[in-house]
């Protein structure tokens, strides 16, 4: 009897895999998507995970665009006075 190929097995692992990775891009998307349709939910993010919001910050930087890091700080700081 010869043994199994490993094709069949390679398959499912790349398989998942490559489900993962796209589940992964997905959530990143609708993540950043949330993140620049909404200060509060950029204000959870500064809560819960601010080196997230950091990243969602030096992205919009890179892209050339500023001035959101200041707009939220005044914005947040003015809310709690």
């Amino acid at each position: 009897m010869a043994p199994k190929p490993m094709e069949p097995f390679a398959r499912k692992v790349f398989r998942g895999v490559l489900v993962l990775e796209l589940a992964g891009v997905v959530g990143a998307y609708l993540l950043f998507q949330g993140m620049d349709a909404s200060r509060d939910f950029r204000n959870t993010m500064h809560r819960r995970f601010p080196s997230v919001l950091e990243v969602y910050y030096k992205s919009n930087e890179w892209a050339g665009i500023y001035g959101i890091r200041e707009a939220d700080m005044d914005a947040w700081a003015a809310k709690k006075s």
